[in-house]
């Protein structure tokens, strides 16, 4: 689209070619990606006029996975976008669901609890935390999405890890030819071959998914006692399968792949890798990691596990979470498209430009943040939620906002205080933990975190009663760790 007047930079002059971007991930990756392309709007005032008139940027990647930009994360605004969102918030990720779900979220904590004092023989051991942490939080969203023996059987989860990996991996290149399209039409297609074989394997693996819940659904409507129950427990795609007889015309098999898509992208990795980044920031702080543990002591005591209503009374837990999303978002560079002609900030922005939030630069700047690369819980205390206006957004702001943050929360929130209430942790040897960004869709470390537990003395009796309950879990690809 030809402008009508060029985008001028602060000094006045026009704006430098937009070139394609490396892939780019991480907090200094986006900088340093950011910084030859263009003019790059990173002050948390900026944001404001971004998030009302911009949406998500359709590139290649977003078409071809997300089933033509029909998917919620990736569909314009519009009837059908709001209606997808609708469905999310209140039929999936509803407050009523995730309390009637909780005790999923806790027996795969416990069973997380268990497999680490198994490894430890009572004494100390090296976990490499990436995998486990990544494992935890697969088996918790397929449990909710699919049932308790979603995770057992066949080698599906290891088809569904491996695809995942692909997509984040995938989702964090810019390709040329979203900015050049003509070079589609002369042959380079390299990653749009890539995009079309990882879509290709996630879409059969999940429409494995849907014909095996409609068959569970059709066994369950030909017995008329459990077809009396009203079973607020049942498997999110059994939910939208109910939905899908009611309007078959509109729930489609894509639009169900795709919101189920959009959960396991969300809630698996992301989810994982915050703990990751915030178990990776206590072992570089002992004493926060000392508060955190005398505080859970405190409030729930030595003679049982966290649960998850417990979080409310456990603030400074709340900030080191918080603390950890303001120094590593989950989604640190996120593309948007502007929907009509705007100005900001003094630029001329065209209706279709594609605009990148710098989320990292706004939660680290200098400017708004006290030493924003020192790890100090203590700034968030006595603030609520996650969120302090435009200054820290981690997951997200407006209508784009993440709608499975509550989600997120309290499965962090839970495992975490799980973590620190039960083990003592310690760095392997001398060597520092390594802070270093990695590249990809989301903001994950170069290098896993390699950690030293032990179990704590006050937690045998815990470990004892875990041990005791007949947690439902699934059996677990832990043993293969």
């Amino acid at each position: 689209m030809p402008l009508e007047q060029p985008i001028a930079t602060a000094e006045g002059g026009p704006a430098p070619e937009w070139p394609a971007a490396p892939q780019a991930g991480g907090g200094a990756l986006a900088q340093s990606t950011l910084s030859p392309i263009g003019p790059s709007m990173s002050l948390w005032q900026t944001v404001f006029p971004l998030f009302t008139f911009s949406q998500f940027s359709f590139n290649q990647f977003v078409q071809i996975l997300g089933y033509n930009n029909t998917i919620l994360a990736w569909a314009p605004y519009g009837d059908h976008w709001r209606n997808l969102r609708r469905i999310l918030t209140f039929e999936l990720l509803s407050a009523h669901r995730l309390y009637r779900l909780s005790s999923i979220r806790h027996d795969e904590v416990g069973l997380l609890i268990q497999w680490l004092h198994k490894q430890s023989f009572g004494g100390e051991v090296e976990v490499e935390m990436k995998m486990v942490l990544f494992e935890l939080t697969y088996h918790v969203i397929m449990r909710m999405i699919a049932g308790d023996q979603s995770c057992t059987g066949d080698n599906k989860g290891a088809r569904f890890r491996k695809v995942l990996e692909e997509i984040y991996v995938a989702g964090g290149f810019t390709n040329v030819g979203d900015f050049l399209p003509f070079l589609r039409k002369i042959g380079v297609k390299g990653l749009e071959k890539k995009f079309l074989s990882i879509h290709e394997k996630s879409d059969n693996l999940l429409q494995e998914m849907v014909e095996e819940q409609r068959s569970k659904m059709g066994e369950r409507d030909d017995n008329d006692q459990d077809k009396r129950k009203m079973n607020e427990n049942k498997p999110m795609i059994q939910v939208l399968l109910e939905l899908q007889r009611m309007h078959p015309e509109y729930y489609t098999d894509e639009i169900i792949k795709g919101l189920i898509l959009v959960i396991l992208i969300g809630g698996t990795d992301k989810s994982a890798m915050t703990m990751e980044w915030t178990l990776s920031l206590l072992l570089k702080n002992p004493t926060v990691l000392q508060k955190a543990q005398a505080e859970i002591d405190d409030q729930v005591g030595q003679d049982r596990l966290i649960s998850e209503s417990n979080l409310v009374d456990l603030p400074y837990l709340h900030c080191i979470m918080n603390e950890t999303l303001r120094m590593y978002p989950p989604a640190p560079l996120t593309p948007h498209e502007s929907a009509k002609d705007s100005i900001v900030e003094g630029y001329h922005v065209p209706h279709g430009t594609i605009l990148f939030v710098n989320l990292w630069a706004i939660q680290n700047d200098p400017k708004v943040w006290d030493e924003p690369r020192q790890f100090r819980p203590e700034r968030f205390d006595g603030i609520k939620g996650n969120r302090m206006g435009y200054k820290s957004m981690p997951l997200g702001s407006g209508r784009r906002g993440c709608p499975g943050d509550t989600l997120a929360i309290r499965m962090v929130g839970l495992t975490l205080g799980a973590l620190i209430q039960c083990f003592e942790w310690d760095r392997v040897g001398e060597n520092l933990v390594d802070m270093e960004e990695g590249a990809g869709l989301t903001m994950p470390k170069a290098k896993p975190l390699i950690a030293m537990i032990r179990p704590r003395r006050k937690a045998f009796e815990i470990l004892s009663q875990i041990r005791k309950q007949s947690l439902i879990g699934v059996v677990s690809v832990r043993n293969e760790l």
